[in-house]
């Protein structure tokens, strides 16, 4: 892909912005933006279509350990956007004096520089409509995004980054008559319709499944085998109270048991944050740049955290470039031995685990994830779907089912991505295995 206009343009506000500095001042500048395609479908039929070109900046200024922000609409015009970020600058001078002074304030420092863009083979908008044909006759509903989408950062230490890419997902789901649903996703660069085609011909095969009259399971333990999909639901946690190191120090880390040695996890479990395979951003909110590939869980040992610059700064330890947040941006699940065309085999009595959702910490100290069965979720007796089930609710430990419940993962590993686009398309997505374990706690 050549440079975008957007690129020049970013980086000369934020040369201009530097010009405005006075002595002691400083300020970092994000831009988020996408030029995107949304194609919606409802019973195989497009019901909405149009295209979103939109972007923010976002400007931080800070002066006196103090800090404050303002966002913006980006025009991606030299005047409107160049007014807009003066005007800017002259609130927050005038807000800064009057809010209190933050002790662990990170002001930009380094020199990192950065350019990533990716070129992709999206779909002609033409042909979008297409995608419901193999569908025609079932009660199909969907929605399609492809386009470019853009994250860039600067601020007055000099540093300057910038990341671009063409991406499409199409998220869709297939209904029964009786409201059962398979939920289907394609997602990449590189729009192929021979694999499009394959992942449509898996979920029709899951929505002739679930037209065998259903199976109410009394709670209790089952052995279960996890998709992908939920493999990733319940991988989403560890983005939340767990890996970071800000909730290991304060006492709220569902690894805190790992970490003191007082719990283990099974061998076959490695967790990697993993950038080189350029779905997101390497750098952060504070320009740091992160590893191109960081173990965090090798062999079930926890052997790294996720470190902002705000905790390494608070507990005078070394950053490991995560974000303010000290969730996961590039997660990578490894593979294990058991092949995928095997799954229903090794699995041979119990539950097939298609999606998960509403998860949620139950006990967070003890690792202990709640949450709900979803979609196509199947009985299964000596390695044959047998039933549909009813929806279970679960309540059961990650030291449990990534610990000596564990018996393998698939050797092959599945990209599930983030389909959200609340604000702005999300990027990225976690690259996962299916998990098969001994048992796993029902609970209703």
């Amino acid at each position: 892909m050549t440079t975008s206009p957007w690129e020049d343009h970013f980086h000369q506000l934020a040369n201009n912005l530097a010009d405005q500095c006075d002595d002691g001042e400083c300020f970092t500048l994000s831009l988020v933006a996408e030029d995107s395609q949304f194609t919606r479908f409802n019973r195989a039929q497009v019901r909405q279509t149009g295209t979103v070109v939109r972007g923010t900046l976002t400007l931080t200024w800070m002066a006196a350990e103090r800090v404050a922000s303002e966002s913006m609409p980006f025009t991606a015009d030299p005047a409107p956007d160049g007014a807009a970020l003066a005007a800017a600058v002259q609130t927050l001078r005038s807000e800064l004096p009057q809010l209190p002074a933050d002790p662990y304030l990170v002001r930009p420092t380094g020199t990192n520089t950065s350019r990533e863009v990716y070129g992709g083979s999206l779909l002609p908008v033409g042909a979008i409509a297409a995608l419901m044909e193999p569908l025609q006759g079932l009660d199909a509903v969907g929605l399609y995004a492809g386009g470019t989408s853009v994250r860039a950062y600067a601020d007055s230490a000099g540093q300057r980054h910038w990341f671009e890419t063409q991406t499409f997902t199409q998220d869709y789901s297939l209904f029964a008559a009786d409201g059962q649903a398979v939920k289907g996703t394609y997602a990449g660069r590189h729009w192929q319709t021979a694999d499009y085609q394959k992942t449509l011909a898996i979920s029709k095969d899951l929505l002739g499944q679930l037209a065998m009259p259903r199976k109410t399971l009394d709670r209790g333990h089952y052995r279960t085998y996890f998709a992908p999909a939920a493999v990733a639901d319940l991988a989403s946690m560890l983005s939340w109270g767990s890996l970071g190191e800000g909730a290991m120090r304060r006492g709220g880390s569902a690894l805190g048991l790992l970490k003191q040695g007082e719990k283990t996890l099974c061998d076959r479990l490695t967790v990697t944050e993993d950038f080189s395979q350029g779905q997101v951003p390497r750098f952060n909110q504070y320009g740091e740049l992160a590893p191109p590939v960081l173990p965090l869980i090798a062999a079930g040992k926890l052997v790294n955290t996720l470190v902002s610059a705000r905790t390494a700064k608070e507990y005078s330890i070394p950053s490991t470039s995560a974000e303010g947040g000290e969730y996961l941006r590039s997660p990578v699940l490894a593979p294990g031995t058991l092949p995928t065309a095997d799954v229903l085999a090794a699995l041979d009595t119990g539950l097939y685990v298609s999606n998960l959702h509403y998860l949620n910490w139950s006990d967070r100290p003890q690792g202990r994830i709640t949450g709900m069965t979803r979609y196509a979720c199947f009985w299964v007796e000596k390695g044959a779907i047998v039933s549909p089930i009813e929806n279970l609710r679960f309540d059961e430990s990650l030291y449990n089912f990534w610990g000596p419940y564990l018996i393998d993962c698939t050797q092959e590993t599945t990209l599930v991505p983030e389909v959200g686009s609340y604000g702005y398309r999300d990027l990225g997505g976690t690259q996962v295995p299916g998990m098969l374990v001994e048992k796993f706690a029902y609970t209703l």
